[in-house]
């Protein structure tokens, strides 16, 4: 069994993907496995892909895996968790890279602490810029319970701090079903992900490592496009509040999951230049019917502590949706 799996899809980043390898070459060992997903590019990316995996076997186990049909991230990380064959897992996608000798220091962190996974900062790299973001839990080091670390609800806490790269995962949460994301979920994948982890692992910990370099501001992301793939936001949102509402602890729960999901539709409707005018308008309709379904409770709570601005938006949605039911 491979020490460690790195499971990394790529899709048309033929200008990015050589640095994503080359950095792996750099964190190789004999024990170590890559599984190099590409998800049905269509540009030169599959080339340097065959090209990396022959060149990379020589220094680890390598896995390459090529989609038949474009599924998006997260059905390219469950093909390659289903593929993985290491005692322990972790994320990296074709536009990123690491420093040299990250992975190694990454497994031997989870590996003195025993936990079920641990949580990194990482660099994120704009152009020529470069800025640290830590993992949002002061205590490191330290084995802590996941599910205090969703809370409080108006404070920034583990569950947004979502990246599935910023970690390493060992192999029992795969077999619990704990490290699959949504099939088919074209953004914010990490973010039911990351709620089903501090709801269901047992033990974690945060380290203060730096060695993921995440790419921002590239043309071709989804978070840079205004198309409809963005709407999935509303379908991994959906998925967050109904699992936690079916939890024990809801009602402490309930109110970090409303007010994450209202804070993310605010963002969005706060950027609707971006956005291509027809996904605007639906923009508009999904999230006011996603207020609609959230627990009203909670929602009225959110409101009442949000900031002016946001919740003055939230709140006019809100009403035009009571105004045309009432209309009708």
């Amino acid at each position: 069994m491979p020490k460690l799996s790195v499971i990394v899809p790529f899709y048309n980043v033929q200008q990015f993907a050589p640095d994503t390898l080359r950095s792996l070459r750099m964190n190789a060992r004999r024990d170590f496995e890559f599984v190099l997903i590409d998800d049905r590019s269509t540009d030169e990316t599959p080339a340097i892909l065959e090209r990396a995996a022959d060149e990379l076997s020589d220094v680890a186990q390598v896995r390459y895996i090529r989609h038949e049909v474009n599924g998006g991230l997260a059905t390219a990380r469950n093909t390659g968790l289903d593929a993985a064959q290491g005692e322990y897992l972790t994320f990296l996608d074709g536009d990123d890279w690491l420093a040299r000798g990250y992975l190694a220091e990454l497994v031997s962190s989870i590996e003195q602490l025993g936990c079920d996974f641990v949580r990194t900062d990482h660099v994120q790299a704009t152009a020529r810029a470069r800025t640290v973001h830590r993992a949002p839990v002061g205590r490191r080091g330290e084995v802590l319970d996941p599910r205090e670390a969703i809370l409080p609800a108006d404070r920034t806490t583990s569950v947004d701090y979502a990246y599935a790269w910023a970690g390493a995962y060992h192999r029992r949460l795969l077999d619990r079903g704990l490290l699959h994301f949504t099939d088919g979920l074209r953004t914010a994948e990490d973010r039911p992900w990351i709620w089903k982890l501090h709801r269901e692992a047992e033990s974690f910990a945060v380290v203060s490592l730096l060695g993921v370099f995440y790419r921002r501001g590239v043309a071709s992301s989804l978070t840079q496009i205004g198309d409809a793939r963005q709407l999935d936001f509303i379908r991994a949102f959906d998925q967050v509040i109904e699992e936690t509402a079916a939890d024990p602890d809801a009602g402490t729960l309930l109110p970090k999951a409303v007010r994450t999901y209202c804070a993310i539709i605010a963002h969005h409707l706060a950027d609707e230049s971006k956005w291509e005018p027809a996904v605007a308008k639906q923009l508009r309709a999904m999230s006011a019917a996603a207020i609609q379904r959230m627990p009203q409770d909670a929602l009225g709570d959110v409101l009442e502590t949000m900031d002016m601005r946001r919740s003055s938006r939230l709140r006019r949605l809100r009403r035009r949706v009571t105004t045309a039911r009432a209309a009708a």
